[in-house]
């Protein structure tokens, strides 16, 4: 088990280096994937802070805690660029990793923008932690980019429980989404935000119950091609054809292997995971 400790901050400089990838959970995993598709040959780390999920139930200080923490643990394991692969920990606490360390950092944020330029009713619905919807980075986008239209905001608690436990298709987890979007299809939005990185796990769900009456749009893809833009601009792409990856994981529970593997979706030989539980 990771003990509870400073680990050195000395930054990679090798372009071959790993990746480091954290959030709150498995959720980042859906931004992993979208990594792994835009930039195949690299080598990255996962961690999934598992036992402090959801991070909208934290307080923004101890999401800056467990940021720090993270990324200096992933450092320590040799990353020459960090993904917070988190919304809620992107607002609370991208600022402040920025501000101590020298590399690459890529946060992400809900999908504001580009629902606004899709909508055709006016209305956009966007689907999210308490943390999230509460921050201050979230009311910059609506100040931003809402101006025009109407923002119907659900905070989904249960949700990314639901998730970690990997019960993706359970009938509580159904009633759960139907519960947080008929409000929104009750106001007539027609694109809908997937607001945490873990929500499109159960993308093929939500698509079931809106039926075609809204898009469904997330950031992976964009976060993924910024995190090319960034290694590109620093020499750090890498140079190797033999990619890597490790997950690490926090979570108490005895299914943790088999969520992640699930959710990875991918042969196993191509990735060792590494349980701290």
């Amino acid at each position: 088990m990771i003990q509870e400790e400073n680990f050195s901050t000395v930054i990679a400089t090798n372009h071959n280096a790993p990746i480091g990838v954290f959030d709150s959970g498995v959720g980042g995993i859906s931004v992993l994937k979208h990594i792994r598709k835009a930039l195949p040959d690299e080598s990255v780390t996962y961690y999934a802070d598992s036992h402090y999920a959801p991070y909208g139930n934290q307080s923004p200080e101890f999401i800056i805690e467990r940021a720090r923490y993270l990324t200096d643990f992933l450092i320590s394991e040799g990353a020459k660029a960090i993904v917070v692969a988190c919304n809620t920990a992107t607002a609370a606490a991208v600022a402040t990793l920025r501000q101590h360390y020298q590399l690459p950092i890529i946060g992400m944020e809900p999908a504001v923008k580009p629902a606004v330029a899709i909508t055709k009713t006016g209305v956009i619905g966007v689907l999210a932690t308490s943390g999230t919807l509460k921050s201050a980075q979230f009311a910059a986008l609506l100040e931003h980019y809402g101006h025009h239209v109407q923002v119907v905001t659900q905070a989904c608690h249960g949700l990314v429980e639901a998730i970690e436990r990997g019960e993706i298709d359970a009938p509580s987890t159904i009633t759960l989404l139907r519960n947080y979007l008929q409000p929104l299809l009750d106001a007539n939005s027609d694109v809908i935000v997937l607001g945490c990185t873990h929500y499109p796990f159960v993308k093929t769900q939500i698509e079931s119950i809106v039926a075609g009456k809204a898009a469904l749009i997330d950031t992976g893809e964009a976060v993924a091609r910024q995190l090319k833009k960034r290694l590109a601009e620093e020499g750090l792409l890498t140079s190797s054809n033999e990619s890597s990856l490790t997950f690490w994981s926090n979570s108490q529970s005895p299914d943790a292997k088999q969520v992640i593997a699930r959710l990875w979706q991918q042969p196993q030989s191509t990735w060792q995971l590494i349980a701290d539980v």
